[in-house]
């Protein structure tokens, strides 16, 4: 009676199974094994089972977080065993902590080992689309995790799905190394969806840019003109430097970095440095702020050497050049312009390309200083002798000097006997044969002797020959071929008009068309040699008419008038000889008359 006893009290201490650790009776359970019959097997299990949650595999299920490792996340969904899931499947959250509730995918309730087995990344990809959508709708600020770089741009985890982040859309300044956004997790906006394709974009940018409104309007509206500010340097391009002031970015023009010229707005400022600005101008509606940086020191005009006056000499660089002439710095922010005028004495048309280039060492005259517009005039020439103030006595007329020629045109050529003294070569005084244009005889760079011909001081210009140098060749030809004399000629050519008839060596002469006709009416042709009367000679031209006509129509002319001449002086003699002869003697004068009307 007692061992059953015994035996009963164990079964009750062994069938609380439910009670608290610290009551639970360990001898009672060890010493005995037989302790429990199937009965009771299957009350306990019962019992146990009504305290765990029911487990449908493929489901998604909440949990709870009760342990965090590096590697591995453990989650209780109200089951017999716990779930272990992999730790990254959380790295979009990096504030996840024990105790938080998660969504879970029961993907089995027990493997080979007797392990549930979950997955949270399939729980948040079978919801993740509506999430998206409903984030997208509300316009609600969703955390990613950016998993890896892609051409144009990353590739985000959001819910679950990966979601495309262009480059230009990761932050509002340009992005230097895109790497250094790689596996970390960011706020974005959900700004596309594809709802075909499934396709998500999102933003970063989008919220800095919201956040970046607000301070603008907020700074904005405590700007004014001259304010100071302090910013960081942004952005560098090559017309100006854009500021950040806080979340608001002003551009600093690059005629407002420096009071003197550059070429680069590195010169002055680098990237990210930190300058004191002032407050040029800004436009509320536009949202723009124009921001100086050469204005916080004193323009260099300011402390220019009040002694400096018209007539003295300075040094300075060349920084930059136009057509119309240099502009020289003699002091940072002080610059001088140089008329191409005042580069030479010579008074054609220069360009100052021709003198000076950027970047040189010049020393020149200040011309005129205007302190108040801060603007002054320099002159080269000025250090240099005046050639044209004793040009008479060095180039008087007739004597003859060596130029070098400058230019061409059709009128005539531009030659320098030095360098500030031109003078024109008319085209007429060029040569004595008769050319079309100068360039078939000189060219820009020859050099060539001239003879002064005359003077323009007023313009400082010189009239110049060349052909004067050399004997008129027609003055040979009026010897050669005096008007009226006859000459042997070949027709070389024939022209509409008529044809050229070529003379002794390279002498030629021209006949008209009326003028070839030959004694038995044909007309000559090329390659005919005849004889040819030298009708005119035409200085002007430089022509010598001829005649083949004349050679022979002008002798009958001249015999007929020979032999009219002779009767009438025959004629004149019988006359004279009448009263004096007799009736006889009449017949016989009568015979003589006949006979020299018959020519015998």
């Amino acid at each position: 009676m007692a061992e059953e006893t015994k035996i009963e009290e164990v079964k009750k201490s062994s069938l609380n199974a439910s009670v608290a650790p610290e009551e639970f009776d360990w001898d009672a359970f060890e010493g005995n094994a037989e302790i429990y019959g199937n009965a009771d097997k299957a009350s306990i299990e019962a019992a146990y089972d009504q305290t765990l949650s029911k487990v449908v595999e493929n489901e998604v299920v909440e949990g709870v977080v009760t342990a965090i490792s590096k590697r591995e996340v453990i989650v209780n969904i109200g089951y017999k065993s716990e779930g272990v899931i992999q730790a990254p499947e959380f790295r979009y959250n990096p504030d996840l902590k024990v105790g938080d509730k998660v969504e879970v995918y029961v993907e089995s309730a027990e493997d080979k080992k007797g392990q549930l087995i979950l997955s949270h990344k399939k729980a948040r990809a079978l919801k993740s689309w509506d999430r998206v959508n409903e984030a997208f709708t509300a316009d609600e600020v969703v955390k990613g995790f950016i998993k890896t770089r892609t051409k144009g741009g990353m590739i985000v985890d959001v819910f679950g799905i990966e979601a495309f982040l262009p480059g230009s859309q990761i932050d509002i300044k340009p992005i230097r190394d895109y790497d250094a956004f790689v596996n970390q997790n960011m706020d974005f906006k959900i700004v596309k969806i594809n709802q075909e394709y499934r396709n998500v974009v999102v933003s970063h940018k989008a919220l800095l840019e919201a956040e970046q409104e607000a301070r603008r309007a907020e700074l904005i509206g405590k700007l004014e003109k001259g304010q100071i500010l302090e910013g960081t340097v942004k952005n560098i391009t090559n017309y100006g430097v854009f500021v950040d002031l806080g979340g608001v970015d002003g551009l600093i023009h690059i005629t407002d970095l420096s009071w003197g010229r550059i070429d680069s707005p590195e010169e002055v400022v680098s990237l990210d440095q930190k300058i004191k600005v002032v407050v040029k101008e800004f436009d509320p509606q536009q949202k723009r702020i124009a921001l100086g940086y050469k204005q916080l020191t004193p323009h260099p005009w300011d402390n220019l050497n009040p002694d400096l006056k018209v007539g003295d000499t300075v040094k300075g660089k060349v920084v930059l050049i136009a057509d119309y002439g240099a502009f020289v710095e003699i002091e940072p922010g002080v610059e001088g312009l140089i008329h191409v005028s005042e580069m030479s004495w010579s008074p054609r048309l220069h360009s100052a390309q021709e003198f000076l280039k950027v970047g040189e060492e010049v020393e020149a005259q200040v011309l005129s200083i205007d302190r108040e517009n801060r603007k002054m005039s320099l002159g080269l020439k000025q250090l240099t002798p005046n050639p044209w103030e004793n040009i008479r006595e060095k180039y008087p007329v007739g004597s003859v000097h060596k130029a070098v020629v400058r230019n061409t045109t059709n009128f005539g050529v531009f030659a320098e006997p030095e360098d500030g003294v031109e003078g024109l070569i008319h085209i007429s005084d060029l040569s004595w044969d008769k050319i079309k244009h100068p360039s078939e005889l000189v060219s820009p760079g020859d050099v060539i002797d001239v003879v002064i011909l005359d003077f323009d001081e007023a313009n400082h210009k010189l009239s110049l020959g060349h052909k004067q140098l050399t004997p008129n060749p027609w003055d040979a030809i009026e010897e050669k071929y005096p008007v009226g004399s006859t000459v042997e000629g070949t027709v070389a050519s024939m022209t509409d008009k008529g044809a050229n008839i070529k003379l002794q060596g390279e002498d030629e002469g021209f006949a008209f068309s009326r003028d070839l006709i030959k004694e038995d009416g044909k007309a000559a042709v090329v390659g005919e040699t005849l004889p040819f009367k030298v009708v005119e000679l035409r200085r002007s031209t430089r022509r010598i008419l001829l005649s083949h006509v004349r050679t022979y129509s002008e002798a009958k002319v001249e015999k007929a008038a020979a032999e009219a001449d002779n009767t009438k002086k025959a004629v004149k003699k019988i006359n004279s000889n009448l009263e004096k002869t007799t009736l006889g003697d009449i017949s016989e004068l009568a015979a003589l008359k006949d006979k020299l009307a018959k020519g015998e």
